[in-house]
């Protein structure tokens, strides 16, 4: 029973990750690259470093925390970017990102979900490090997506069926 547990975490995590994506993806096509950039003070995050974000945190908690790759991250530049990158560039990154968190998760035996990490100085469990990543993109593409739905004043089209 505990694998088959193991099993429908791992699975419903990496979709959920991908359904994430797909919100971003369709968010970061209906907005254009100045939107993107767009801020209205210093203490708001643009769409733009909002998405290097949720691929910074992925890479630290998946690919180094699950995976052993390298801790490779540097927070403050997600937030620092005030530029530099179009729609398409993040686009690319972000499916890279998830791609690669995605295979890390997949290939993942549920036997491992008990073991130790330690991303960002904290010791958690694999399973933790997973939960982790998925509840941060989670919460980071909504924010996405009212951003989106305020400076395009459209719905997104995102939910089916349309309730109304």
């Amino acid at each position: 029973m505990d694998n088959e547990i193991g099993v429908l975490f791992l699975k419903s995590s990496s979709t959920k990750l991908e359904q994430m994506t797909g919100y971003l993806k369709t968010c970061l096509g209906k907005l254009s690259d100045e939107q993107i950039w767009e801020r209205h003070g210093a203490h708001e995050n643009a769409v733009g470093n909002l998405v290097l974000h949720v691929c910074g945190n992925m890479r630290q908690w998946i690919m180094h925390g699950c995976a052993g790759a390298s801790d490779v991250r540097v927070r403050d530049k997600e937030f620092a970017a005030g530029g530099g990158l179009t729609a398409g560039e993040l686009t690319e990154h972000l499916e890279a990102t998830v791609s690669e968190a995605r295979e890390v998760i997949d290939s993942l035996p549920s036997a491992r979900l008990v073991e130790r990490t330690t991303p960002q100085g904290r010791e958690v469990s694999v399973l933790e490090a997973i939960y982790q990543v998925v509840g941060h993109v989670q919460q980071h593409t909504g924010q996405i997506i009212l951003l989106t739905k305020q400076m395009t004043g459209k719905d997104l089209d995102l939910t089916s069926p349309r309730p109304r």
